[in-house]
């Protein structure tokens, strides 16, 4: 069967690992790029086109991929006579792997049914790393025919391909997913704070706690920096975890829902904003903690 033809939009780390590994599969991509110019050339010298616009990204792809870092990003590249939706074929697919707002991801759906295309919502789990080997966590939510379509593409892209339902549903499990597994991360970082403040030796803390049920990966991760000092075991930005949070807490009032344990957490990366830390990594909010705990 011929592979359809692909158009990508936003080749930051994360979609520029996924682009590198389309192109080692075979799929001719149309590429458009936002900031780094390099991952632009290097998409281009292993054989990618590369568009001038989002319109024209769309007219020439059979499966349209953004892969943004907010919905604000994604509305921008969508809308507007150079955007997508403009220059969308009969019959393609739109797929949003960015955690965006399901309102957002809903409103953008209903544009793009009107077009005669489909559009999905496919946030992404794991490491730019697992994108170089098709080793993605994929949560993928649209209609089933459309899902059945890009199956294919998705399944060179990931590990386990989830297909939730109904559009949004990746996006909303994605915040939700997010909001708990920062919620964790903070709780241990003020953990090992608060064992400084008592006196108590970090490490120990950490066996006594890894030995039980809170024993988690994201645990460790926080460990790693906070007894080890590797930040890098997550690498994932305050500010992108700050984003997800308050993107959590405006879902849940689009759903007339009030999130109460969000509200800390909410408020520790937004302290942490403040104070110039949102290019460093989520598990040095132990520092965070340490400096503002007798505040």
């Amino acid at each position: 069967m011929t592979k359809p033809t692909i158009g990508f939009i936003g080749l930051g780390l994360m979609g520029a690992a996924m682009v590198g590994r389309l192109q080692s599969l075979g799929y001719s991509l149309t590429v458009m790029g936002n900031v780094s110019r390099p991952r632009i050339d290097a998409a281009v010298a292993a054989g990618a086109v590369e568009a001038k616009t989002a319109k024209a990204v769309a007219e020439a792809s059979d499966i349209v991929m953004l892969c943004m870092g907010t919905s604000a990003s994604v509305e921008e590249r969508m809308r507007g006579a150079d955007g997508v939706i403009s220059g969308l074929k009969p019959g393609s697919i739109v797929i949003d792997f960015g955690t965006s707002l399901p309102a957002s991801t809903l409103a953008l759906g209903a544009e793009v049914a009107a077009a005669g295309a489909s559009y999905m919502d496919a946030p992404l789990g794991r490491t730019p790393a697992h994108a170089v080997d098709g080793l993605l966590n994929i949560m993928c939510a649209g209609e089933q025919a459309a899902f059945e379509k890009v199956r294919p593409v998705l399944e060179g892209l990931g590990e386990n391909v989830f297909h939730l339902g109904k559009l949004g549903s990746g996006h909303t499990i994605k915040l939700i997913n997010n909001f708990f597994g920062m919620t964790t991360a903070t709780a241990m970082a003020e953990a090992f704070a608060m064992a400084d403040q008592a006196g108590v030796d970090r490490q120990d803390l950490y066996q006594v706690m890894s030995a039980g049920p809170l024993h988690s990966g994201m645990m460790d991760f926080v460990k790693a920096y906070g007894v080890d000092g590797d930040p890098n075991q997550l690498a994932f930005s305050i500010r992108n975890a700050s984003k997800d949070v308050g993107y959590y807490r405006q879902m849940a009032t689009d759903l007339g829902a009030n999130s109460i344990i969000s509200t800390g957490t909410n408020a520790a990366f937004s302290g942490a904003l403040k104070q110039d830390m949102g290019d460093k990594m989520v598990s040095e909010m132990v520092d965070f903690f340490a400096e503002n705990i007798n505040k």
